[in-house]
């Protein structure tokens, strides 16, 4: 009896061995940003989505809704551009971006004119919106960005993404740098600037509300200027990563009513070389109705992660697996 015990218990975990190693274990290195950012949060969220480990409960039972056999981790980062480095170098399979960097990178324009263009960069998702804004005093009486034109202006430092989208806007209404009085100082010094009477506007790429913003505007009187009009509708065609967007009325305090303005996605990027199926899976995974439900209590930004926000301006091409879902799905040509 002991024997035929032993042979059983033999068969069994040969039947398990068997089953474990029939399920390959693959890793998948999501780059995000710093710990106390958005993109962190996010992307340990996005992670445990789209792992499902060999041996994990069948989704349909409550279990992981992931990629069978993946295992998924946020890694924390210096953010977009060391992101789409790591994923060109080889260091990340995937990674988050703003989506103008991502669209610079992968044309060889903007911040990476200078460098070579990381031509196989390609987009997983679009995941929510970080938005543009331009922020004056009250009391500068600018109501446009033409308004601009001969005011202290901080276009933020260089070497980042805000200096180009500000540039762009300006352009876009006819301005350039010699056109306003150019400060390149960080959001917070501009606020501060601006508290001492010695700023008339900054701009700010973030989700809203940002803090720096709020605080300026418990303290002081400031107006967001609305980035609209026709000459923004000719931007858009020629720069695709901008997408239109609403800061709503309460935001800010003494914001009394809805500013509309542009915004650039934060996105979830990666190379072509990326097997298609497995894109195809993790984007499955992303908009499964269990993983959206997940997102929606598990961080303020989740809610935006929804599978109409996913096409919003790509500004690069779809990965082939990505692009499958969203054909399927019905959300691409």
């Amino acid at each position: 009896m002991k024997i035929k015990t032993l042979f059983a218990a033999i068969a069994i975990a040969a039947s398990f061995g068997h089953a474990a190693s029939a399920q390959e274990m693959s890793f998948f290195r999501i780059g995000t940003g710093g710990t106390a950012g958005t993109y962190y949060p996010i992307g340990g969220l996005i992670a445990n989505a789209i792992s499902n480990p060999p041996g994990s409960r069948a989704c349909e039972d409550g279990g992981s809704c992931g990629v069978p056999g993946l295992v998924a981790t946020a890694v924390a980062s210096n953010g977009s551009v060391g992101n789409v480095n790591a994923i060109n170098g080889g260091a990340m399979e995937a990674g988050f971006s703003q989506s103008d960097v991502a669209y610079w990178a992968q044309t060889g324009t903007g911040l990476w004119e200078d460098q070579p263009a990381v031509e196989k960069l390609r987009l997983i998702a679009n995941l929510y919106p970080e938005s543009i804004h331009l922020v004056a005093r009250k009391d500068a009486a600018i109501s446009s960005v033409a308004d601009l034109k001969g005011k202290r202006v901080s276009l933020d430092e260089p070497g980042s993404g805000t200096l180009v989208d500000a540039k762009i806007i300006l352009e876009a209404y006819g301005l350039s740098e010699s056109d306003i009085r150019p400060e390149y100082l960080k959001p917070e010094q501009a606020a501060d600037r601006m508290r001492d009477g010695a700023m008339d506007a900054f701009f700010f790429v973030g989700g809203y509300p940002a803090g720096a913003i709020a605080e300026l505007a418990s303290q002081h009187d400031i107006a967001l200027v609305p980035i609209t009009g026709s000459e923004i509708d000719a931007l858009r065609e020629t720069y695709t990563f901008f997408a239109n967007d609403t800061v709503p009325a309460g935001t800010y305090e003494g914001q009394d009513a809805d500013i509309d303005t542009l915004s650039v996605g934060a996105q979830l990027v990666t190379s072509a070389d990326q097997p298609d199926d497995l894109i195809y899976g993790i984007v499955q995974a992303l908009y499964n109705d269990n993983t959206q439900k997940l997102f929606a209590v598990g961080h303020a930004k989740g809610q935006q992660i929804t599978l109409d926000s996913a096409v919003q301006g790509a500004g690069i091409p779809f990965h082939p697996g990505a692009e499958r879902f969203y054909k399927e799905a019905g959300k691409v040509e």
